[in-house]
């Protein structure tokens, strides 16, 4: 999968990175942070241009997560039970993204990209809660612009280490989004304790 996002990167440029932005943040399972990454290392080779390349960049993922509201908001549950296999996303996987933003509103949206697993659910799950689309989009793309700016900003810093030195961030990726479910099932059993304990 790797060496195919470096090949349709460079043959398509900026119409590449919106058009697997798009599908990554929707659910198809694309690297994203891999692409970024990528993406920053051809800045750094100025192969690409740093302005079109975050404009790209965040015009992708902005369209990925606003398609995946909107078929939360208008479709929901028959949407998920006809395509989350094509997506890899199941009824469990929705229902623990639906707590997720019920615990944390908005602001699960924006810093949802950060953690693996998350981003493709919480736009689905705020759509599903009938948030406001001027809301959902303060939340949703202002986590945009500021996910692909530090993960090609990476790419730009680490230059030729691009590769090995994004290893870890993915790998921290990942074990925030392990963490976080940890902290959100403390904090569900916490609640439930305490509403238990109320007279």
């Amino acid at each position: 999968m790797h060496e195919h996002v470096v090949e349709f990167i460079q043959h398509y440029a900026y119409g590449g990175i919106f058009t697997l932005l798009v599908f990554g943040i929707v659910g198809v399972p694309i690297p994203d942070e891999f692409l970024l990454t990528f993406v920053g290392y051809l800045v750094f080779r100025r192969q690409l241009d740093f302005a079109p390349a975050l404009g790209a960049a965040f015009a992708g993922s902005a369209c990925g997560i606003t398609v995946s509201y909107l078929l939360g908001r208008t479709a929901g549950t028959w949407a998920l039970q006809r395509f989350g296999k094509w997506v890899h996303l199941t009824e469990k996987d929705m229902q623990r993204a639906h707590d997720w933003f019920a615990r944390f509103g908005g602001w699960s949206i924006t810093f949802g990209y950060y953690v693996a697993g998350v981003r493709h659910l919480t736009a689905l799950a705020a759509g599903m809660a009938k948030l406001e689309p001027p809301k959902f989009a303060g939340f949703a793309y202002t986590g945009a612009l500021l996910w692909s700016t530090t993960f090609i900003g990476l790419g730009v810093f680490l230059g030729e280490r691009w590769h090995e030195g994004s290893r870890p961030f993915r790998h921290l990726s990942v074990t925030a989004f392990v963490v976080v479910l940890m902290l959100a099932a403390a904090y569900g059993i916490w609640r439930l304790v305490k509403d238990r304990a109320t007279p």
